[in-house]
Parts: structure tokens; sequence; C-alpha cells
């Protein structure tokens, strides 16, 4: 068994196609084909079943799977540590980021990474949290930025920023006169949320005093429309800090402050126990760090580097 075998079974597990996995890994499809037969008859299993157009993996083929990307995850690391040592920072970056998050911080971060971090391959991803967090188990992501604590002993939380919520209320409601609101001023009949999957759905729920009831709860796909949705249908929903620099002038009238309690989250990098790439972990915080304001940034990250 080698590390190529793994990876050209990986590759066909993503292609389904012999001759797209055989490209993918720069060899023939018949040397692609005899390296994963021979693997299959040293494990005495089938890891595909050939007999389906697409071939598909097997059950325990699935299992071979999820592990060998446990190990190739593990063998770059590796390399990566020796590249630590060398005080080089190259190599891939698969980074997830949850859709509430993203349209503040990825338009900036990209740019930035690209900029300082050249030799360094990023692909970014948006994901749900319950998405991410099964990705990192499996080793599919290198590192994730979203909202915690997840409260999983297997992921490592690097809080980056502290981020309030607001609330965007029309003005055709009553408590819109208030400067300040607290949850008892928002009853759930009247606000907006985002779809199921998304955290920040649970966080405002965690932040108002009721029950969610069946039918009396509107939701949306983005924060954007909920915005539209409040400006055409009334009621309320409530918004990350940093969208409000997507508002327009009159739309920033609507804001109010959330005060007893003030609604914050915590916003981090998550990666998995075993991960050592200490460098790029740090270039990823260091690009967030020009991107938010210095206000909201965790008091250790201003202070210092991240220590694995």
């Amino acid at each position: 068994m080698t590390l190529h075998q793994l990876e050209y079974v990986l590759a066909l597990e993503k292609t389904r196609h012999f001759v797209r996995a055989a490209e993918l890994c720069g060899i023939t499809q018949p040397t692609l084909s005899a390296m994963i037969q021979k693997l299959e008859d040293e494990l005495d299993c089938k890891i595909f079943d050939r007999t389906r157009q697409p071939i598909e993996p097997t059950d325990i083929g699935w299992q071979i799977i999820r592990q060998s990307q446990v190990l190739i995850y593990q063998a770059n690391q590796l390399k990566e540590s020796v590249k630590l040592e060398k005080n080089t920072l190259s190599g891939n970056l698969n980074l997830a980021i949850i859709p509430t998050i993203a349209p503040y911080l990825l338009p900036k971060f990209i740019a930035a990474f690209k900029k300082s971090y050249s030799e360094i391959s990023l692909k970014v991803s948006e994901m749900h949290t319950s998405t991410i967090i099964e990705k990192l188990h499996f080793a599919e992501i290198d590192m994730a930025i979203l909202s915690t604590p997840l409260e999983d002993s297997k992921i490592l939380e690097v809080p980056l920023y502290y981020e309030r919520f607001m609330a965007y209320i029309s003005p055709a409601e009553t408590v819109f006169e208030r400067t300040e609101l607290s949850a008892n001023d928002m009853p759930l009949d009247k606000l907006w949320v985002l779809e199921e999957g998304h955290c920040l759905r649970n966080q405002v729920f965690n932040f108002c005093n009721d029950k969610p009831k069946q039918n009396s709860i509107y939701e949306a796909g983005s924060i954007d429309t909920l915005v539209k949705i409040v400006d055409i249908n009334g009621g309320y929903t409530v918004i990350p800090e940093l969208h409000v620099e997507l508002l327009n002038e009159i739309q920033k009238q609507n804001l109010r402050k959330i005060e007893n309690p003030e609604a914050t989250r915590e916003i981090s990098i998550v990666i998995r126990e075993d991960f050592v790439r200490e460098g790029i972990l740090n270039a990823v915080a260091e690009c967030v760090k020009q991107i938010i304001p210095s206000h909201m940034l965790d008091t250790r990250l201003k202070k210092f580097a991240i220590k694995l």
C-alpha cells in the first residue's frame, strides 16, 4: 500500500471515471486501474463497484476512502512540518467559511492573502457549520472560519474577533422610536430569520426569550434578503455588525443597538486537533487582522502569534 495508491482512490471517488481520474493524477488510465486493482487485491476487498455507471464506492470502499483522506492529510502535515522548520510557506490551503461571514470578510481576505502569500494555492468554499465540522473530521478541508464555540473535542478553536448584532427595524413598527432594544422588545411573530442550517439563526433564537412558534417565523436565504424583506413587509431582523457598511444611508437609519443582554458572536479559525501548519494558520490570522476593525479583534490575537 502506498500514498500514491490512496491518492488514486480519492481521485477516482471524486471523478467516478477512470480516464478523468488518471488525468487528474497525471498518469495513464491503465496505470491507475492497475494500481487500484493491486490495492484491492492487497486488502482483499472491492473498493469500487465497477458494474455501476458511473462507478460507485462499495460500503467498505467508503470506509477506505474516509481513512485514505485522513492518511493523505497527515502525510501532507508531515511535509508542512519540514517546511515550517525551513521557515517557508507554500503548498495548498483548503479553507471553508460560513455564509454569514463570507460577504464581509472574503473579498478583502482573498486579495490580502494572494498579495502576501503568493506561494500558497488558496481554495475557499462557503459551507454551513454542520458541513464544515464533518469535513474537518474527515480531513477534507484544512481549516475554517465560523462562529464558535463548537464544543467538539477533536476541533481546536482560535478566536479571531467578536461581532455585535444589530436590530434592523421597519419604521412602521412601534419600537422604531427607541434608540436601544432588548430581547423583550422583539416578539417572534414579527421576526424574519435565516432558513435552517445557518448558525446565525440559532444565535438569534438563543438571544430571544420566547420560543419560535410554527407559522410565525419567516425565513430567508441571506442577510441581504432579510433586510429587503423588512424594507417592504415591515417587522424586523437581526444582522451582524459588519453588514452595516453594506446598507445605504436610509437603511442605516433603521438600525438599533441591542442591549440587556448585548448580542455578540465569537468568530474563530477552527482546525483539526492534529493540525501542524502553524505558519499558514498565522498567515490566515494576519490577513483577517488587516480587514477587521481593531476594536473587534481578540486581544490575544492583537499581541501574540498563534502557537500550536
